[in-house]
């Protein structure tokens, strides 16, 4: 067994090649209830104050997402060094992680908006100047998300064709704000997705509050509004290889963390109060 997957992952390789093979999976593991709730808890208490890492829909009132908790929030901090988290993203990545960001996407019950296709990858290269997508979203779910509260949809193997639909760099914009709101600064056309979708097909990322889904930094991916008078809330963690570190990225330190030094797992000790139920 691969000494980086936690004890209890019987099969790492056949994820691995999974993940290569499709740019996402999920992971045998989840967080247990009390861990959900506590991190829920405490997402809804930093979404209830005013600062630059709330960032709110167009309505101006309510929260689509919030950033860079894990440096400011001592339990978003303990979840970044879950042994099983930590151990997930170096076996992915093939070596030593640091968080190059932290977010939780918020979609209201009948408010949140959609996010468009696009590659994450296009923001980190051209806004950060991230050389290779050496970088892996671990992506937990903190409501139960199903079809109707906008799940993301992913295209299974999309992330092999590189960068798609880069606009003219005259084209772009480096306000920040436009690279977290549904007016996404850089986007996959509709007709590209289609050719994709028809030589790939799509997937749904659906499950119960506290599982574990891994995608890739350049699939192709979206999620709807949220029609249902269900939340969906989604905390995402990127674990990028400290040797791909940007060289001088320009978006705020809650974007994309200047702190690039290798995250020590923690021991069971210190985050039992996290814990993480094996599946």
């Amino acid at each position: 067994m691969d000494s980086t997957f936690p004890t209890g992952w019987t099969d790492p390789l056949a994820l691995k090649a999974a993940y290569a093979a499709d740019g996402w999976c999920r992971l045998p593991f989840r967080l247990d209830a009390p861990t959900v709730v506590r991190v829920r808890d405490r997402v809804d208490a930093i979404s209830a104050t005013r600062r630059p890492e709330v960032v709110h829909e167009k309505d101006g009132d309510t929260v689509r997402a919030i950033h860079g908790c894990h440096a400011f929030d001592d339990l978003c901090a303990a979840l970044v060094r879950h042994p099983a988290l930590v151990g997930a993203a170096q076996a992915l990545i093939g070596g030593p992680v640091y968080v190059y960001q932290f977010k939780v996407n918020l979609k209201q019950a009948h408010e949140g908006a959609a996010w468009p296709w696009h590659q994450d990858f296009s923001f980190w290269n051209q806004q950060d100047g991230m050389r290779r997508p050496d970088a892996v979203n671990l992506a937990i779910a903190l409501d139960p998300i199903h079809e109707g509260n906008g799940p993301l949809t992913v295209v299974p193997g999309s992330h092999r064709g590189g960068l798609l639909d880069l606009p003219d760099p005259a084209d772009t914009s480096d306000d920040w704000r436009r690279h977290v709101s549904a007016d996404l600064a850089y986007t996959v056309r509709e007709e590209t997705v289609e050719k994709l979708a028809r030589e790939h097909g799509t997937a749904l990322i659906t499950g119960e509050a506290g599982e574990v889904h891994a995608f890739h930094p350049s699939i192709v991916h979206s999620s709807t509004n949220n029609s249902s008078s269900d939340r969906r809330a989604l905390l995402l963690i990127t674990y990028n290889a400290v040797g791909n570190v940007p060289e001088a990225p320009t978006r705020p330190e809650f974007l994309v963390s200047r702190d690039a030094t290798p995250v020590a797992a923690a021991s069971d000790t210190r985050i039992s109060t996290l814990g993480a139920a094996l599946v």
